[in-house]
């Protein structure tokens, strides 16, 4: 049986658009370059254009034609996709409870004191604008 799709990106094509949220529209080949030296090995060039033509179809991309081949872009923003996954998370590991997947979050991750400054700032000012 053949697995569901996700809404959200595979982890390939979360590195492509990676490489698209920094520089875009890009043809195939600057795709691929960008591929291989993140990844450190190469990438044969017809795999790539197969994986951007699948990220078009799902909507992750746009195309516009240039001479001979195609330059991409983004059509999703890198906080929608952030958004999608982190809502997932939420959903599916926490049971909807933005307070434990915080704990969990504070409690796993080596905190030094400026970033724990940063997130109360960060949730003083969520407060602030819900109160407005």
């Amino acid at each position: 049986m053949a697995r569901p799709k996700s809404p959200h990106p595979t982890e390939l094509e979360l590195e492509i658009l990676k490489v698209l949220w920094d520089e875009a529209p890009l043809p195939v080949r600057t795709v691929r370059v960008r591929l291989e030296s993140k990844a450190g090995r190469t990438l044969a060039h017809s795999s790539v254009i197969t994986m951007l033509n699948i990220m078009f179809d799902k909507g992750f991309l746009s195309r516009e034609k240039a001479g001979k081949s195609f330059l991409f872009s983004p059509r999703v923003q890198k906080d929608q996709v952030a958004g999608g996954f982190v809502g997932d998370l939420l959903s599916r590991m926490f049971d909807g409870n933005p307070s434990a997947m915080v704990l969990n979050l504070l409690e796993s991750t080596d905190l030094d004191a400026s970033e724990l400054g940063e997130i109360r700032k960060l949730i003083a000012r969520k407060a602030k604008e819900r109160k407005s």
